[in-house]
């Protein structure tokens, strides 16, 4: 029986050679306030979602144009695009899933003719008073790292038959990487798995994930990780 491989990609950081959602901030917002926040969330003191909603307020009277032309000025690893063609070809589905937010995200898929891509993520308005304005439609109070709820959607999006493989790169991550067969990480998520003693795979650009996942689809038997399985029950069990 053939593998069947499910995708699921981070995009700040990862896709994306910028945390852009950061980087929007400590431009556009209060310098210090928005340090302290990022600070709060990254020790564990508020949630993803407060920390949005915080991050947000920070920011007054933005210049839309202003906006545009900063996220259009980062760029996304180059070896990201090829990967897309990769698992097209290969007939395996991607998913991109962001604790960033749709505004950004459209813009720069739709640079990089890559709009047919199925992404979950936060939403953003800019209103009439030139403010900005978070929604978080994939809410879960039991994520409390990523706004966006990522296990959800790996849940929702792959079955027990199937290998999930995720791709990141920072906090948002920390919880998914805990439901997922396969872990391609790097920078703090490669530092969290260290230290929880989860199985990772350290990847600098997408060519060496093509590459594993290509030995991967090529061994004979490929067991899934124990705790995986086991933390996927208990969210089953549990709904």
């Amino acid at each position: 029986m053939e593998k069947v491989f499910k995708i699921f990609v981070d995009f700040d950081g990862t896709i994306s050679k910028q945390d852009i959602g950061e980087a929007i901030f400590r431009k556009f917002g209060n310098p210090e306030r928005v340090e302290n926040i990022i600070e709060k969330l990254l020790s564990d003191k508020i949630t993803a979602k407060e920390s949005w909603l915080s991050l947000c307020e920070s920011v007054e009277n933005l210049d839309k144009n202003e906006l545009n032309e900063f996220i259009d000025s980062i760029d996304i690893d180059e070896t990201f695009c090829n990967f897309v063609d990769y698992c097209k070809k290969n007939e395996m589905e991607l998913f991109v899933i962001s604790d960033g937010f749709n505004y950004y995200i459209d813009r720069v898929f739709e640079r990089e003719n890559l709009k047919d891509l199925k992404y979950y993520s936060n939403k953003l308005v800019i209103d009439s008073n030139n403010k900005l304005v978070p929604s978080f439609p994939y809410l879960d109070h039991n994520c409390t790292s990523s706004a966006n709820c990522k296990r959800n959607h790996i849940i929702n999006n792959s079955g027990e038959d199937e290998y999930t493989i995720f791709i990141g790169d920072g906090n948002s991550d920390k919880y998914t990487v805990q439901f997922c067969d396969f872990i391609f990480a790097k920078d703090d998520l490669l530092k969290y798995c260290e230290i929880e003693r989860i199985t990772y795979f350290p990847f600098n650009n997408f060519n060496e994930v093509t590459a594993k996942i290509d030995e991967l689809r090529s061994r004979k038997r490929l067991k899934k990780r124990y705790q995986a399985e086991l933390k996927r029950r208990e969210v089953y069990i549990n709904e």
